[in-house]
């Protein structure tokens, strides 16, 4: 029977262009947040290495079994006895590309789930230079579900916010805990951020956490920032600001899971339409 609530700190991260700085983080977060007495650690998107020059992160990004940031992550979560979600970190992937890549780990520090992010952020903003994740970046082929203490739990990585259907899928099999965690760029996160989540986390009645990288990185980008929590209901009950990294701690009441669901029951009465034009009937 799944826990009554969970304790759940958040990391909002100005993740470095090596892992070193990013692991420290890691380590501190992670005794931070048991002495808070939180059950669970959710890190945000490229937690372990944020670094868009693709030969720079080409020297150290390796496979996902010989990561020292996954590695690290286990060793903390065992050390300290906390769940953790490591939101994601590049490894590598099929034909010379990386895989976008998170793992949930257990409190004995051991991956219960691996993610690979499965939509690739590739747009041309308006007035910017193209942004094409896909020329570095292999998609993931598969959605991924866990049961952990507190229900089963749906992974995603950023982009992945934009289909919809990904994460009714994942709500329709059992998911009441949604993980989300992100880098959005200013522009796209002041326009689409908090709307989405709020979207998502409505139609599936589910918790959506969405840890969040924040400011100026080593390699130049900017990122938006504004971790949040967002109830079934559609509340943001945390919001982390667009200034600073940090932690907050946010406990989940899980039965507002079921009680969204039998106030709205979407999931269960979905059916089956077709598409026509006036030229078909």
């Amino acid at each position: 029977m799944a826990a009554d609530v969970l304790k759940l700190c958040m990391a909002q991260m100005t993740s470095a262009d090596s892992h070193g700085p990013n692991i420290a983080f890691l380590r501190d977060a992670a005794a931070r947040a048991a002495d808070a007495g939180c059950h669970m650690l959710a890190l945000p998107e490229v937690a372990g290495l944020c670094n868009r020059n693709a030969e720079k992160a080409r020297a150290q990004v390796v496979a996902a079994k010989d990561d020292p940031f996954i590695a690290a992550a286990c060793e903390a979560a065992a050390r300290q006895g906390l769940w953790i979600n490591t939101g994601s970190t590049p490894v590598a992937g099929p034909e010379g590309k990386f895989l976008n890549h998170g793992s949930l780990i257990d409190s004995q520090g051991e991956i219960v789930a691996d993610y690979d992010k499965i939509h690739m952020f590739d747009v041309h903003l308006d007035g910017q230079d193209r942004i094409g994740e896909s020329d570095t970046y292999a998609g993931g082929t598969r959605a991924v579900l866990t049961d952990t203490p507190w229900g089963r739990v749906g992974l995603s990585i950023c982009y992945d916010l934009r289909f919809p259907a990904l994460f009714r899928g994942l709500a329709q099999r059992g998911a009441g805990i949604l993980f989300i965690p992100a880098a959005f760029t200013v522009p796209t996160g002041q326009a689409h951020w908090h709307v989405l989540l709020r979207a998502r986390a409505i139609e599936t009645g589910s918790f959506v956490v969405a840890p969040a990288q924040v400011g100026k990185h080593d390699d130049g980008r900017r990122t938006y920032g504004h971790s949040l929590v967002v109830s079934p209901w559609g509340e943001v009950i945390c919001d982390m600001g667009g200034e600073d990294p940090g932690l907050a701690m946010v406990e989940l009441e899980l039965e507002q899971i079921a009680r969204a669901r039998r106030q709205i029951p979407s999931l269960t009465l979905e059916r089956s339409f077709d598409f026509v034009t006036p030229a078909d009937d």
